[in-house]
């Protein structure tokens, strides 16, 4: 059993930074090797933008937010951080942290993660 819950989500202006954190607590299986941070706008699909695989050695980024966001895992507390800095109203959507399902080759996918968040509100006005 996997439950994943985010925070941390808000309004800014453009140019601001917000970090969102992700608590994942597991029994019987283990998630931590990949586990990353999606987005969904409104009318859109859900589309990965991070994601960190191996417990923090390797690390998947959508290329519209590379060098502006950077996924780290602090592994004592199990939980997930999504730094995002240089915000655009672009960026506007609602978060969703997940972890793969066991045995799956880590990626951007989204169809290779099996436990979800509830989602956090992100909001960038111009």
């Amino acid at each position: 059993q996997v439950t994943v819950v985010e925070s941390g989500g808000g309004s800014v202006q453009a140019g601001g930074s917000l970090r969102l954190s992700c608590v994942v607590r597991e029994s019987g299986i283990d998630t931590s090797y990949c586990r990353g941070w999606f987005r969904q706008a409104p009318g859109k699909e859900r589309e990965g933008v991070a994601v960190l695989y191996g417990g923090g050695g390797i690390t998947y980024y959508a290329d519209s937010v590379k060098g502006r966001f950077t996924i780290s895992q602090d592994n004592a507390k199990n939980t997930l951080y999504l730094q995002m800095n240089s915000l655009e109203p672009e960026d506007t959507a609602m978060y969703y942290c997940a972890a793969v399902y066991p045995g799956l080759v880590c990626g951007l996918d989204r169809e290779k993660f099996g436990y979800w968040g509830q989602g956090t509100q992100v909001t960038v006005s111009p």
